[in-house]
């Protein structure tokens, strides 16, 4: 009788190494077991290129320290996100035991296109990592084994992706889904909550699609910190397809924009090309180099230029100046309060709190005061500011508290409708005169580019109300008001004595904290 055959122990052992790397690390499962179709048709080893590096680390880093991934993610054309995604997917589906994943896009094609993605990342895998396939449709794969699971629809019917329990979502170009609100409502119930919530990971990806649609919306909502999402925003110069091996003489606006985002020539020559095929506003949506700009509607209304927004959130200048505080109160009852500390040519931070009430602005003012000395707090005073001024006068500040009508004349009222659009005339000229720095923050910068325009009957500038621009951005926006508020007036450096000595706490009562932002 035969003996068995004997198995080498460090086979084994050299086995278990790399079935553990393969469940840890995706980038080495990726190149290693799924392949990809390259844009001239090649079948490649999948190695992730920098967006999809970016991409991972916000996962892996919401992983880590929330234990589920929630994603919303707005990229330009063809960087390879569905790529990342559906590979990640395959990688969780097939590693996994009784998960299952459901995939919706926005029209037949694209559905299409990612099931045959998955398709070929299965038919490539590695014996060793291959579960055996059992139903198997065009719109199913399902892994009776280990009874997990991977599905596609299309959005369309309003009911599609109801039904089951999922672990893993992936909506794409949700900015072109029919139905939106619809379709996430049911599929976000699929998702489990709470303390079941672990190891699920939802992503909605997409192209920009104009504003006021649900993904903008959600992005929003992200980029303020009010969901759970976290906003991801990926560059169209990151792809290193996106080149052209030609030179060309920039212009005095090109060279300006390649220094301001580290572009090369071929980088510049391939732009220059796309925006002769596709004009230069759907380039900005298609191929966008910041968030704001890709929602940007209607560019040439925008009073504040993306470019001069993007050299100051880059800029790094020295803080002399006279130190101001900006104070948006609130208005509304999901409007924030906003607050903005600039010293001559930096603003130093943004900040913005909600359901604050008067008393906690009241209070947040005094000890940011205590702390930065301010010669001048400029609070905006229509609707409940007033009652801000009211206390801070009465606690001894009346000879540095401005009350703000940002709807009274302007000083300069040859050039400007009001009070509000002089103060953002200021903060623009501010930002042309240059250098100057503003915090390098999305929400910031999206708050200051998405202000628009028009003339009145005088020839005067006039920005849209801040009511108006709520209903078409779905925001107010609050933190590029409080820095607009640090330019109500003049400040001289040596102006504005205070009322009290550092260290005489009597005057205003309540106990020294730093808050967590200074």
């Amino acid at each position: 009788m035969p003996r068995p055959t004997e198995i080498d122990p460090a086979l084994l052992e050299r086995q278990r190494r790399l079935h553990k790397a393969f469940d840890t690390d995706f980038g080495f499962y990726a190149q290693t077991c799924l392949k990809v179709r390259t844009k001239r048709g090649e079948i490649i080893p999948f190695e992730l290129n920098r967006a999809q590096k970016y991409i991972h680390e916000r996962a892996e880093l919401q992983l880590a320290t929330r234990g589920y991934v929630r994603m919303i993610l707005l990229k330009g054309r063809q960087q390879g996100a569905s790529t990342y995604i559906e590979g990640r997917i395959t990688w969780k589906v097939t590693r996994r035991k009784g998960v299952r994943a459901f995939i919706l896009t926005h029209e037949q094609a694209a559905t299409d296109n990612l099931f045959a993605m998955t398709e070929r990342y299965y038919e490539h895998l590695p014996s060793m990592v291959k579960p055996v396939l059992g139903t198997s449709n065009a719109k199913e794969l399902a892994f009776d084994q280990i009874n997990s699971e991977y599905k596609v629809g299309t959005a369309g019917t309003k009911g599609v992706g109801r039904s089951s329990t999922l672990q893993y979502f992936h909506g794409s170009e949700v900015a072109f889904w029919p139905h939106a609100e619809t379709h996430a409502a049911g599929l976000m119930q699929a998702i489990p909550d709470g303390v079941d919530a672990d190891g699920t990971e939802v992503y909605l990806e997409s192209t920009a699609n104009g504003i006021g649609n649900y993904f903008h919306e959600q992005w929003v909502k992200a980029e303020k910190g009010d969901t759970d999402f976290e906003a991801v925003f990926v560059p169209w110069f990151w792809d290193d397809g996106y080149r052209l091996n030609t030179t060309i003489q920039l212009d005095e606006d090109e060279e300006e924009h390649a220094k301001l985002y580290g572009l090369d020539m071929q980088q510049m020559a391939w732009r220059r090309k796309k925006i002769a095929e596709l004009g230069p506003e759907l380039f900005k949506q298609e191929y966008p180099v910041t968030a704001a700009e890709a929602f940007r509607a209607a560019a040439d209304a925008a009073f504040i230029a993306t470019e001069l927004i993007e050299r100051a959130r880059k800029a790094s200048v020295e803080s002399f100046g006279a130190p101001v505080l900006g104070v948006d109160v609130a208005r509304f009852g999901d409007d924030k309060t906003a607050f903005a500390f600039r010293e001559g040519r930096k603003v130093h931070w943004v900040v913005s709190k909600s359901k604050y009430s008067t008393m906690d602005t009241v209070g947040e003012i005094i000890q940011l005061h205590r702390r930065h000395r301010f010669k001048r707090i400029f609070v905006d005073v229509i609707g409940v500011g007033a009652g801000v001024v009211d206390r801070l006068r009465e606690l001894g500040l009346a000879n540095i508290v401005v009350a703000v009508n940002s709807s009274e004349r302007a000083i300069d009222d040859k050039h400007y409708y009001n009070k509000r659009t002089e103060m953002w005339g200021e903060f623009r000229e501010w930002l042309k005169d240059g250098p100057c720095s503003i915090p390098d923050e999305d929400a910031l910068a999206a708050d200051i580019g998405a202000v628009t325009y028009k003339f009145d009957s005088n020839g005067r500038w006039q920005l849209e109300k801040k009511e108006d621009m709520k209903k078409r951005i779905l925001r107010s926006p609050d933190e590029g008001d409080a820095v607009a508020l640090t330019f109500a007036e003049p400040v001289p450096l040596g102006d504005g004595a205070v009322s009290y000595e550092p260290g005489d706490e009597s005057a205003l009562g309540g106990e020294y904290y730093e808050p967590e932002y200074v």
